[in-house]
């Protein structure tokens, strides 16, 4: 009987009951409602369902991220997943699918979009000062700043290049969240920025873009921006390779792969990694709070940077670009230009303006991993 006894009672022990915190129990209810944000009212369900599942699992098993070696043993499962986005390779793959996803033809089209993908960036610099002042150093502050751009994997890729990987849980986390969020945050200020007039304005049609500088704008993109920052090689040569294979038109099934197949696992694996590293130990502090506030402050402020240059625009173009496309610089693609069509829509059904916001939408993209480049190349990162 005492064996039976001792057996029951070691099985009961051995259950995450007895062996959870406050904290543990909070991250599950939060990982609850990211679940029903994706599932009931479906806020980019491809990167919450994920990400809120990690979270959930190692909030009740924080073994499936014990790293390789602790206790003896071989490292927990997500732990190696997340080992890939440490060492920046699921970020790269995610541009690959991205440009493999993306017309860059509007962009092309209107080369001024990069002004406003540029205006946009401003959040992030906003970002990283604000870190500075709230008391995190450089690197870490440079860390956070690019969720001001609305960029999940650039935020990971620089976190890791910067060796910030105590912070690439909340950064990341946060990063998506906005991504998510983006129909919720950006409308209030691009209505409080703009007048019913500005919404209303429609924009002539975008230029016809051949085949040939379809294929030309990765290639050109490539070199001149990896000459001058040679560390964004890995995110801008990964974009525009996706690019370049469904531009060139003779590489149908590598696009299909990494636009569907690869992209899919890749965002698998990285949103389960990124959910994990949210365990209560690690996520409830008060610098988790602090890079949440500042992630806010950030987007708001480059979408509003987007919003205001795109009326300067507007005003010296006399008329012909309408603001709300500038909102769209965030890099969330293409999310941010669907909210620009949304938001001019709702002002004049009549109005389209999906294919002109998707211009600034492509041009955050590049801008943002820019952005990361800079700050490696200023702190010496290779």
């Amino acid at each position: 009987m005492d064996y039976i006894a001792n057996t029951l009672s070691n099985l009961i022990h051995q259950t995450a009951f007895f062996n959870l915190t406050w904290g543990n129990y909070a991250m599950i209810v939060v990982a609850l409602v990211f679940l029903f944000l994706a599932i009931r009212f479906e806020f980019e369900p491809l990167l919450l369902v994920p990400i809120a599942f990690g979270m959930l699992l190692v909030n009740i098993y924080p073994g499936i991220m014990a790293e390789y070696g602790e206790g003896g043993a071989g490292g927990g499962l997500l732990y190696y997943f997340y080992k890939l986005d440490e060492w920046a390779i699921l970020p790269s793959l995610i541009f690959m699918g991205v440009g493999a996803m993306t017309d860059f033809g509007p962009l092309i089209a209107n080369p001024k979009s990069f002004l406003l993908g540029a205006a946009a960036q401003f959040g992030i610099f906003a970002a990283y000062f604000g870190a500075i002042w709230m008391g995190f150093n450089d690197k870490a502050a440079a860390a956070i700043s690019i969720i001001g751009g609305a960029d999940g994997p650039t935020s990971i890729f620089l976190a890791g290049k910067l060796q910030q990987t105590t912070l690439l849980g909340p950064i990341a986390v946060a990063a998506y969240s906005y991504m998510s969020l983006v129909p919720i945050i950006q409308p209030p200020i691009m209505k409080l920025l703009t007048t019913e007039k500005e919404r209303k304005i429609k924009m002539a049609q975008l230029r016809p873009v051949t085949k040939l500088e379809k294929i030309l704008f990765p290639i050109v993109v490539t070199i001149v921006v990896s000459l001058i920052l040679p560390t964004t090689a890995p995110l801008i040569g990964m974009l525009m390779l996706g690019n370049l294979f469904r531009e060139s038109g003779v590489v149908r099934q590598l696009t299909e792969t990494a636009s569907n197949a690869l992209m899919y696992i890749v965002v698998i694996i990285l949103g389960t990694s990124v959910g994990a590293t949210t365990s209560a130990e690690a996520f409830l502090n008060w610098d988790t709070i602090k890079i949440v506030a500042l992630g806010l402050i950030a987007f708001c402020f480059g979408t509003a940077a987007g919003v205001l240059f795109g009326k300067l625009m507007c005003i010296v173009t006399k008329g012909a670009v309408n603001p709300l496309i500038g909102s769209a610089g965030v890099s969330a693609v293409p999310m941010a230009a669907r909210v620009s069509q949304k938001v001019g829509a709702e002002a004049d059904p009549t109005n389209f303006l999906l294919m002109h916001a998707m211009g600034p939408n492509v041009a955050g993209v590049i801008g943002t991993a820019v952005a990361a480049g800079t700050f490696m190349a200023v702190f010496g990162v290779f």
